[in-house]
């Protein structure tokens, strides 16, 4: 009965999903050689999950985030982080009006479709924790009042990997919040060569409004459907309890690199975006290469190296690996 029930899920999400596609190719318009990244953004975006971009500048980052929103016909704010910024600046405050005598609640940036957070990192911890209620809670209460935010709501938020100096760790809470941390490289030689095109054409390329926000509301909907087996549930959380527990799987010398291992909310994310990469590739139900396939980017941010790591050279994207390479396959 199972199996039946599957196979027409799997023919209804064939006909569902078969917009990706064209959305990627339209995003592709503009955005050059990170097909990668815009995969991951159409990801959080069906699975309603905040996303962490981190990549050295000139990688198309809040090009392609902008884009999205285009494509999509969305409202788009974007706040660029800098030191001296104010938890009011990002979602609002109550000002006072002398001519009337009254009080008026201005909204900030954050009462958009797809917020930006550019450079997250350059803010203090208040502003940063200001996003906090927001991404969790999708409502910010200025004064005495709590205002829902639109939906779809997505942060979307960049930081550089190379700069120290001006810089604020994000708090291990906030970071949790993220459903992925997508680490972005540079373009190929031919692809960089097409971007040189791009910017030296008479008109720089434009994207269509295509989409709307019921299409995101629909997709939504046929991936909460995607199937998932038992088996690739008890897979994923081997995958998580082994960065907690390394020896139980047999990972001994991960003990002594490992500070911490990942959150719970890793098992739900890798259950939800394992849905949604299922969904992208046009099949109604969930095979443990979908769960390899988002691993690092749903785990990467959720597991603390310890100096004994960092002495010997070994980062996260090591252990990460070795994780998905001890963990039985179902």
């Amino acid at each position: 009965m199972i199996d039946t029930n599957v196979h027409i899920l799997n023919e209804h999400i064939k006909t569902e999903s078969a917009f990706i596609q064209k959305l990627l190719k339209e995003t592709e318009k503009v955005i050059i050689g990170q097909r990668y990244m815009l995969e991951r953004l159409v990801m959080g975006v069906l699975a309603d999950g905040h996303v962490l971009l981190e990549g050295v500048p000139g990688l198309a980052k809040t090009l392609s985030i902008k884009t999205l929103s285009e494509v999509f016909d969305l409202e788009f704010s974007r706040v660029q982080f800098t030191p001296d910024l104010l938890p009011a600046d990002i979602v609002g405050t109550v000002v006072y009006s002398p001519k009337s005598e009254t009080f008026s609640i201005k909204k900030g940036p954050v009462f958009a479709n797809f917020v930006l957070a550019d450079e997250i990192n350059r803010a203090p911890a208040k502003v940063q924790s200001a996003l906090l209620e927001v991404m969790q809670e999708r409502q910010v209460t200025i004064g005495n009042e709590t205002f829902k935010m639109p939906e779809p709501f997505l942060v979307l938020a960049t930081q550089n990997p190379i700069e120290q100096e001006g810089t604020y760790p994000l708090p291990e809470a906030q970071v949790d919040r993220f459903m992925f941390k997508v680490v972005l490289d540079y373009p190929k030689k031919e692809e960089e060569q097409q971007i040189i095109k791009n910017h030296l054409a008479e008109e720089f390329p434009k994207v269509n409004k295509i989409f709307n926000t019921e299409t995101i509301i629909r997709a939504r909907q046929w991936v909460r459907k995607v199937y998932i087996d038992p088996k690739i549930e008890k897979y994923i959380v081997d995958l998580v309890f082994a960065t907690r527990y390394p020896k139980d799987y047999k990972l001994d010398k991960l003990t002594n690199f490992i500070s911490m291992g990942a959150s719970p909310r890793a098992s739900i994310f890798l259950a939800i975006a394992s849905r949604a990469h299922a969904f992208i590739n046009g099949r109604g139900f969930v095979i443990p290469d979908d769960v390899k396939a988002i691993a690092k980017d749903v785990l990467r941010h959720r597991i603390s190296i310890s100096y004994e790591a960092e002495a010997e050279n070994i980062n996260v994207e090591q252990i990460i690996e070795q994780i998905l390479g001890a963990v039985e396959t179902p």
